[in-house]
């Protein structure tokens, strides 16, 4: 017990913090507040869901009818996904422009962590089992047919069959439900790692002449996370539905798919880059390549930021590509929207070559 409450105290009270963290560094506090409430809200819907292909949907309407408070903690669990996303991309374009990619073992984890929270959402979007979600499977997991040799056995192995069905319903609650266990364990790993380097600042150092103790002054400033929540929590119960399909609340159909599949906001990007390169393997490949390409960073050692404005530009011309794609990604297969999305994904890769150029160059014009 002495050794765990030497471990948090290290960590949130005696750990010498930057002066100059404004308000975006609290994105990561945040996302450990959210994470908490997703895993919470989770259980609770966890012990009235029903996995089964002919009942899934029905458990949902129960949960949201019938149980007490259920629809509170439904509307709560799926907004909270949301919620997850913006400050996620916040967090990761804060570190874009803080260079945070020069705390290897941090930009690392945290790479990991986001993946992991992609297969997550997508999973907890299959177990409504509706027309969109259950499609999305179909669409998501046909796309490892491209992995050589082996694909199609895992597809298979994933379908348990020779289609989505209930067994693949299992397989995906199951996931859905154990991992956000290794992920609460991954993201302290990634606090560990953070708090032994110490954050970016402002001021794009590290050195010791501007610390201070990160309790109580940064207990203070991370009380601003129940605003956030506050608004959250009015936007939810206004607009509940606002960021749902209407497709999802019309049950699965495997005779029948939906006009225009559509996956979830936060994932329109990829979405978009995977529809705009004609061939299946290339696009998998461009998929992949939209998060993994970051890891590339963690092979430049270089700790002098002095091209700050250059990339700053930069930085701001990938978020806007970003937007522009992720609403691409909604628009129908037909020109110019499909000419449009090639060329807005030429522009993402582009954009991050020249972010890691930049941060490559800036280390010899440091003396």
């Amino acid at each position: 017990m002495l050794v765990l409450s030497k471990f948090f105290g290290s960590m949130l009270v005696s750990l010498p913090s930057s002066k100059s963290l404004t308000l975006g560094w609290n994105y990561g506090s945040m996302l450990g507040m959210i994470l908490i409430m997703q895993i919470l809200t989770g259980m609770f819907l966890s012990f009235y869901y029903v996995v089964d292909g002919s009942m899934a949907f029905s458990a949902v309407q129960y949960i949201m009818y019938e149980v007490n408070l259920g629809w509170v903690f439904r509307v709560f669990h799926f907004n909270g996904a949301s919620l997850f996303f913006i400050f996620l991309y916040l967090h990761i374009f804060k570190g874009l422009f803080m260079f945070s990619y020069r705390l290897k073992s941090v930009w690392g984890s945290g790479l990991l962590v986001y993946l992991l929270l992609m297969m997550e959402a997508f999973m907890g979007y299959v177990l409504v089992w509706a027309q969109m979600s259950f499609w999305a499977a179909v669409v998501i997991t046909s796309l490892l047919s491209v992995i050589p040799i082996w694909g199609p056995m895992i597809v298979m192995w994933i379908w348990s069959g020779f289609g989505v069905t209930s067994s693949t319903l299992k397989f995906f609650f199951v996931i859905h439900f154990l991992l956000p266990w290794f992920l609460l364990v991954l993201v302290m790993l990634h606090m560990v790692f953070l708090h032994s380097t110490g954050s970016t600042s402002s001021i794009y150092c590290h050195g010791d002449y501007d610390k201070l103790m990160f309790g109580p002054y940064y207990w203070n400033k991370d009380f601003y996370n129940f605003l956030f929540f506050f608004i959250f929590i009015l936007f939810v119960l206004i607009y509940p539905f606002f960021l749902g399909d209407p497709e999802m609340f019309i049950e699965a159909d495997p005779m029948m798919s939906p006009v225009h599949i559509v996956p979830e906001w936060y994932f329109l990007f990829a979405y978009a880059i995977l529809r705009a390169i004609p061939n299946k393997v290339l696009g998998v490949v461009a998929l992949l390549m939209s998060i993994f390409s970051f890891y590339f960073f963690l092979l430049i050692s270089n700790y002098g930021s002095l091209l700050v404005k250059v990339n700053k530009f930069f930085v701001f011309f990938y978020i806007l590509v970003s937007v522009v794609l992720s609403w691409l990604g909604q628009c129908l297969v037909e020109y110019p929207f499909s000419e449009l999305s090639l060329f807005f994904s030429f522009l993402y890769f582009f954009l991050i070559v020249i972010i890691f150029f930049n941060f490559y160059v800036s280390k010899f014009l440091f003396f």
